[in-house]
């Protein structure tokens, strides 16, 4: 159940975006909808509206697994597009990502710190707990071979940088193919981005951050959940802790970029922007003032460095549609 804070009105919201999408439509002249479905629970629900908006014959489904795909995700994707039975297509990005040479940039990183990593390894990227109070975030590499041997190394700058740049090839060759049935189709591109993401920067450029309309930018991750029951999303998807979905390691959202649970994220985030008091947040949420104090620098420190992102492109002049 929804914490009071956070309570909305579903059919309400519901109504409210579909109403949003329907308008994008017309104001771009297209004829309906793309996107890319992974089985989270984010392109779930945003699949979901845009088929009560404009019917499901009109909403474009991609799956677009690769090598390190967790073999769930093609697995709940199938099962959200039969549910919906929306019109979709497969479109694995492996030999794409291979032709870019991502794996052996990917790999080639992660030896410089652990040499022994190799074929048959698995791996991901973790940050520090914001609670260890370092004053920035420390990033490592974990490795595990397939006897279960596990391996964690500090990543340098460089490395870290290295590896981020390769795993957000994915991220944009997966756009490349949704506008390209996108143009083929003259359809718009919808994006699955929640507020906690979109707040704080976890998407890539000209990646998932780039979309024709984004529904659920504006809903808390809670939210989001609340909705996907409502609109009939299957359970095994409501019930799967979110994820990456980017390394070959099983990796949550809050070991990599958030520091908390969404729930828990989602309350400190609305508190900050709803002027709640550290006290009050940390009544509603099992944490300490402390904690609360350190999350909202976190919150700060995150919106500072990842408004490039939000930034469109700088022009000289500013162009206006009628010229000088």
């Amino acid at each position: 159940m929804l914490h009071p804070w956070l309570a909305i009105d579903v059919e309400k919201e519901i109504d409210l975006i579909c109403g949003v999408l329907r308008q994008t439509l017309m104001r771009f002249k297209r004829r309906g909808y793309v996107l890319g479905v992974s089985g989270g629970i984010d392109s779930s629900v945003t699949m979901a509206l845009c088929c009560r908006a404009v019917g499901k014959e009109r909403v474009f489904a991609l799956q677009m697994p690769e090598r390190h795909s967790a073999r769930e995700t093609e697995t709940f994707g199938d099962l959200l597009i039969s549910k919906f039975g929306v019109p979709f297509a497969a479109e694995p990005i492996t030999e794409m990502l291979e032709a870019a040479g991502f794996y052996e940039r990917y790999d080639a990183t992660v030896r410089k710190q652990i040499p022994v990593y190799t074929n048959g390894w698995t791996s991901k990227i973790i940050s520090s707990n914001v609670f260890d109070k370092k004053g920035f975030t420390i990033f490592s590499v974990v490795a595990q071979a397939a006897s279960g041997e596990v391996i964690k190394k500090r990543l340098p700058a460089k490395e870290y940088l290295e590896i981020v740049a390769a795993t957000n090839f994915k991220q944009r060759l997966r756009k490349m193919m949704e506008y390209y049935y996108a143009d083929r189709m003259n359809y718009a591109v919808a994006g699955t981005p929640n507020r906690l993401e979109y707040d704080q920067g976890f998407f890539v450029k000209t990646g998932d951050g780039s979309a024709d309309v984004k529904p659920i930018a504006h809903l808390y991750k809670s939210q989001v959940y609340e909705l996907a029951r409502h609109l009939e999303i299957p359970e095994e998807i409501c019930s799967r802790p979110p994820t990456t979905d980017t390394y070959s390691m099983s990796q949550g959202q809050d070991e990599f970029y958030f520091s908390l649970p969404y729930g828990q994220m989602d309350l400190c985030l609305y508190g900050k922007n709803n002027g709640r008091s550290a006290e009050s947040i940390a009544g509603e949420t099992d944490l300490t003032v402390e904690q609360i104090n350190l999350i909202f620098n976190d919150i700060d420190t995150k919106r500072s460095t990842t408004r490039y992102l939000h930034a469109p492109p700088v022009l000289v002049r500013q162009v206006n549609e009628i010229g000088e």
